[in-house]
């Protein structure tokens, strides 16, 4: 018995649609980073980009629980002495709401060069509309 190992290009990936409006942030950022890795598949392989295409649209819709409004930061950096720049995700969600579930997802995929890809994978919209509409994404219910 051999285990089966998926090869680069291989498999095909799909495209899911995914309405964020009055979901938690963290609980859909673990749906989306299952499929972006690959892990629902029977095929997943840990070293192969296996994943699949995910479109989240009403970023701006989306909740936190408890006090995660004012206590989540989100900080950048610019390189330079002083150059921190701190965030709430009350402030993130008023000039940024996509930035605030791409953030969530990117946390919970891998650190490193196939955890990048994997993200690229990722396409967020506040509004309810997309760009997306000639890869017929299937709606995927989190």
């Amino acid at each position: 018995m051999k285990s089966y190992m998926a090869k680069k290009g291989e498999l095909d990936a799909g495209w899911y649609l995914v309405d964020a409006a009055d979901k938690v942030v963290g609980r859909l950022a673990t749906g989306i980073a299952t499929r972006l890795m690959g892990k629902h598949r029977p095929e997943y392989t840990p070293h192969v980009d296996t994943g699949e295409f995910v479109v989240v649209i009403n970023a701006e819709k989306v909740k936190l629980t408890g006090a995660k409004w004012s206590q989540r930061e989100y900080d950048s950096y610019s390189k330079y002495p002083g150059g921190r720049k701190v965030k709430t995700a009350q402030e993130m969600l008023a000039k940024h709401p996509e930035r605030v579930v791409q953030e969530a997802v990117r946390r919970m995929l891998p650190k490193s060069k196939l955890g990048k890809a994997m993200l690229t994978k990722l396409k967020v919209y506040a509004g309810a509309t997309h760009p997306h509409q000639a890869q017929q994404p299937k709606t995927l219910e989190l």
